[in-house]
């Protein structure tokens, strides 16, 4: 089937990448590959922001050579939402007698990413430039628009960056996104290891840019 994926970026990095740091050098191709082999895929759209040097400094250097190798892959386009950062109220959690029982913090959040994806996956479906359509993401805001598409274009099969949550009674697979699609399945570590862009990398300028010494 001709197979078109739409990567939830930040859902991929703290689901599955925060924790595996020599996997982030991570090929979007070949992992979209190895997850469906026996399809014909044609494009992987990417969909993330531009982070923030508030905690790491080293972190918007990073992400832009992450970005430029992407750019070295024809099948894959980046989509951008954005940060946004505004005062909030916070409550303590042991605010003392007598004392205040809130806080005014600076909360940053990620937007645009959701929507985005959402869509993408709905357009390129009318326009029918997929059969079967791949989501790897863990958003459970995504579940109307999968669900419509599965029901209007094809089969859209889940792919968990996080994978089954804890039960007392087990490991489960999260009901929302599981009966979403035609399908979810967990991503295995195992397959993002194996799908790493090479290192040293030469871009279509001719520079030539190496994995970040702390992803190895």
């Amino acid at each position: 089937m001709k197979v078109r994926v739409y990567v939830d970026g930040f859902n991929l990095y703290y689901g599955a990448l925060k924790a595996r740091p020599a996997a982030r050098w991570l090929d979007l191709v070949a992992l979209a590959r190895l997850l469906r082999p026996a399809d014909t895929m044609d494009a992987v759209r990417y969909f993330t922001a531009r982070v923030k040097s508030d905690q790491d400094p080293t972190a918007p250097g990073k992400q832009k050579l992450y970005l430029a190798a992407l750019g070295t892959l024809p099948e894959v386009s980046v989509h951008f939402g954005q940060f946004r950062t505004h005062p909030v109220a916070m409550p303590l959690a042991d605010p003392g007698p007598g004392k205040r029982r809130t806080v005014r913090v600076l909360k940053t959040e990620e937007k645009g990413s959701d929507v985005n994806l959402a869509t993408a996956l709905l357009l390129d479906g009318l326009d029918g430039l997929y059969e079967s359509a791949v989501v790897i993401s863990d958003d459970s805001d995504l579940e109307s628009p999968i669900r419509e598409v599965h029901q209007r274009f094809g089969p859209v099969h889940v792919v968990s960056p996080r994978g089954p949550s804890s039960t007392p009674t087990g490991p489960k697979a999260p009901y929302v996104m599981s009966h979403t699609g035609s399908s979810w399945t967990p991503l295995e570590s195992g397959l993002l290891f194996a799908a790493q862009l090479p290192s040293p990398l030469i871009l279509p300028s001719d520079r030539t840019i190496y994995r970040p010494p702390s992803w190895s």
